[in-house]
Formats: structure tokens, sequence, C-alpha cells
């Protein structure tokens, strides 16, 4: 009986060794670890929508390294320090302006500066189309699934209305190669226009890879930086559905196993 109230006793104490290694002071310190890394370091997300389409899909769950650009001040959108500028063509997430509870995932096409004018599925960026290619491969495009469409009482629409471009963005402001990656069209004659705008100082004009299934800096305006969260690093789980009760996991029935640590374009 005094054995066991002794190792209560340092359970509490924590003073002692075996506080930190078998008592609470144990439990304590992998909490502490893992809000650290993932303030700091890394965090998990799952896609929710298609507006990203081909690019990532529908419950794909990434990883988001939120050391690239700096470190942050918790609890804040204030940088403690600075450690490079989002570029154009990287994926980011940011906490969406006009709700900062909401998290959204985007790829960069405008910096500070440029002017952005989009017109029937073509993107220009200071007053040059962007180059839309044949895909190489369409590797992206067969993970697709009519219901990856079909959200949203959207039940008439489907995979064969859309097809895939690589798209050819023009070189960071700061330096550096274009950036390649694929887009989603909707198949058919395609009216709709926005712009010219000039991304202001701090902001950025962000875009869905769906282009016509994307609520971006078309609707809502431009991004803040100071809302960037992190770049999208890779895919670490993808699954088709989840468990109807538990929507937060998996159906391990539906694994795309495939997409296992499948890099973010």
């Amino acid at each position: 009986m005094a054995d066991n109230k002794d190792k209560n006793i340092k359970s509490w104490d924590f003073r002692t060794k075996h506080f930190w290694s078998e008592g609470w002071g144990s439990l304590f310190l992998a909490v502490f670890i893992a809000l650290f890394i993932r303030w700091g370091f890394v965090e998990a997300y799952v896609i929710p929508s298609g507006s990203m389409l081909p690019s990532l899909l529908i419950y794909d769950h990434i990883f988001v390294n939120k050391l690239t650009y700096g470190l942050r001040v918790p609890f804040s959108e204030n940088w403690m320090v600075k450690f490079s500028e989002p570029k154009r063509g990287e994926v980011i997430v940011f906490k969406y302006p006009k709700d900062m509870s909401t998290f959204f995932i985007k790829r960069i096409v405008g910096e500070s500066g440029d002017k952005i004018y989009y017109e029937n599925g073509t993107l220009f960026v200071n007053d040059k189309p962007v180059e839309k290619k044949v895909p190489a491969n369409m590797d992206d495009f067969n993970w697709l699934r009519d219901a990856d469409f079909q959200r949203d009482g959207n039940i008439n629409d489907g995979k064969d209305n859309y097809t895939e471009f690589t798209e050819a963005l023009p070189p960071s402001n700061q330096g550096g190669e274009g950036k390649d990656h694929a887009i989603l069209l909707r198949k058919g004659e395609v009216f709709e226009t926005y712009g010219p705008v000039t991304v202001p100082e701090g902001m950025l004009f962000v875009m869905g890879d769906n282009r016509m299934n994307s609520s971006d800096s078309r609707v809502w305006g431009f991004l803040p930086k100071q809302n960037i969260l992190g770049r999208a690093m890779f895919v670490w789980l993808s699954c088709e559905e989840t468990i109807p009760a538990l929507p937060f996991l998996c159906n391990p029935l539906t694994l795309r196993w495939g997409r296992f640590f499948h890099p973010v374009n």
C-alpha cells in the first residue's frame, strides 16, 4: 500500500524523474510536442470539395508545410519571422477572408502588382495569355468519377462534361521557373469574364484548378498574405468515401492506395 501511495505522489510531483518519465508529465510533454509541431511545422488537412480537381481529389488527406514561409505568433496572423514569400503556382491553405474560422485551399496565380484577367477559360497575367497545353498524360484525370461533379445537387453533371489541360503559369516575380499544372475546363462554349484587376500590395490572387467550380478570388476578392497557413506538400491518405457515422474517417474499403504520398504539384 505504501509503495502505491509513493508512486501516486511521484506522479504529481514535477520535481521527480518519475513525473516526466512515467507520470502525468510525460503526457503533458507529448501533448505540448504535438501542438508545437502543428503550430510551427506541419499540419494535416482534408480536401472537402472538388474545387482543386484534378490536382487534388475530394477526401485527399494532405500535409501542409507551415514553416516554409516563416513562424507566426501563436493564435495570431502576425509573423514572428519570415523565411520566404508565397510564389505564383504554389498551392496554399489559408483562412477564408470572409470567415477566418474556415480554411480554403487554392493555387496562387497572381502576385502583388500583377494584372489579372480571365476570359472564357483563358487566364491572362500581365496582359499575356497563359498557355494551355495538351497534358503529357491523363493520370490526374483518370482518378476522377462522376460522383465528384454531382455534389450540391448537380445530379446531371459528370466527368464526360470536362476536359483537362496543362496550364503553364509564368515565373514568379521573385524569380525561378514557371509552373505547369493541371486544370479542368467544361467542354463546349464558355462565356465567363473577370477583370482586369491589379493585385494590391500584400495581397494575392488565387484560383481553383477546377475553373468552372471554384469559389476563389473571382468571387470573394484578393487574399491577404497574412491569412496563409502554409503550402501543401503531399497526399498521405486518400479515399473515395468516408464512414457515414464518422465523416472525418476514411472508409477503408474505398482507399485510393495509388495516391498515398502523391506530391501536390
